[in-house]
């Protein structure tokens, strides 16, 4: 799903070359920094790191990879990210599973005046409190936030600011990829949403890495209207990778009336009627089978 060469070739070609200090004498065929070039900036010869881009320089040390970092201009997220695509092979970390123990889900009824929701690196929602149901419109089971984006919503559904969660949800992907490179289920979705949406193929081959973060998110409810909230995560210790996020509003905002009249409205009426409450609340998306995978 990632690869070293593929990361490398795209972040020499966001590097202008009279910043790196590189004379620029006429027409470059190539944007960015040359191979070479890196290698020279870095203090390593051009074999070693065409070996290294190349996936074939075992066991880089801390110290070649920072040098390249910082020839490239990666931030801490991207450096991360280069350190882990450059130990391959290695001891690949356990995707996480999907089960949401009970105690967390009890926590979830604690929140009632804001969407809360348990994540997973893949962007699957296993677990929301009602008023998330209400926000999404739909079941949570079986929710997955890019594929929802990508192929369901679109640029003028739920998603207010749908240019900027595009790019945050496939560098979100692009890492969680990076760090469960034998995860089948990422695979398989990331091979989903590539056959299913140009935006996402092209923003896919920019190999761009971000981490999950706090922060504004708009939405446009359509039956309460827009609502901009801020979305904190925090991070399950006992689940790498999985969090839980709580979408509040600021108060005496009308975002605050948005949730308050969201939470007023009838849980009938957004997710459909249930005959297990729970089953709006948790789901274990690792329980079917997922097709072979896009790389």
């Amino acid at each position: 799903m990632d690869d070293l060469a593929g990361f490398l070739r795209t972040r020499r070609a966001r590097v202008d070359p009279a910043a790196a200090g590189i004379p620029v004498n006429g027409h470059r065929r190539v944007a960015g920094l040359r191979r070479e070039e890196v290698a020279h900036l870095s203090g390593v010869s051009v074999d070693y790191y065409v070996r290294l881009e190349q996936g074939r320089a075992t066991q880089p040390s801390e110290q070649v990879l920072d040098a390249i970092a910082r020839v490239l201009g990666l931030d801490d997220t991207e450096c991360g990210h280069l350190h882990r695509l450059a130990r391959q092979p290695r001891r690949r970390a356990k995707a996480p599973g999907g089960r949401v123990r009970p105690e967390q889900l009890r926590v979830l009824d604690l929140v009632t005046g804001a969407p809360a929701m348990v994540m997973n690196h893949r962007l699957d929602v296993l677990a929301g409190n009602r008023l998330a149901g209400l926000l999404f419109g739909r079941p949570l089971p079986g929710l997955n936030v890019a594929r929802h984006l990508f192929l369901e919503e679109g640029e003028h559904g739920l998603y207010a600011d749908w240019d900027t969660c595009t790019h945050d949800v496939v560098g979100h992907l692009r890492l969680a990829a990076g760090n469960h490179p034998d995860d089948p289920r990422l695979a398989s979705l990331v091979g989903e949403l590539a056959m299913g949406s140009e935006r996402f193929r092209r923003l896919w081959a920019r190999a761009d890495v971000r981490a999950r973060t706090h922060g504004r998110k708009s939405y446009r409810h359509p039956l309460v209207g827009p609502l901009d909230l801020h979305q904190e995560n925090f991070a399950l210790p006992d689940a790498p990778g999985t969090e839980l996020l709580v979408l509040s509003a600021a108060p005496g905002t009308p975002a605050e009336d948005g949730l308050r009249l969201l939470a007023g409205l009838g849980t009938e009426a957004a997710t459909g009627p249930s005959t297990d409450p729970s089953a709006a609340r948790s789901v274990d998306p690792s329980a079917d089978p997922a097709p072979a995978g896009y790389r």
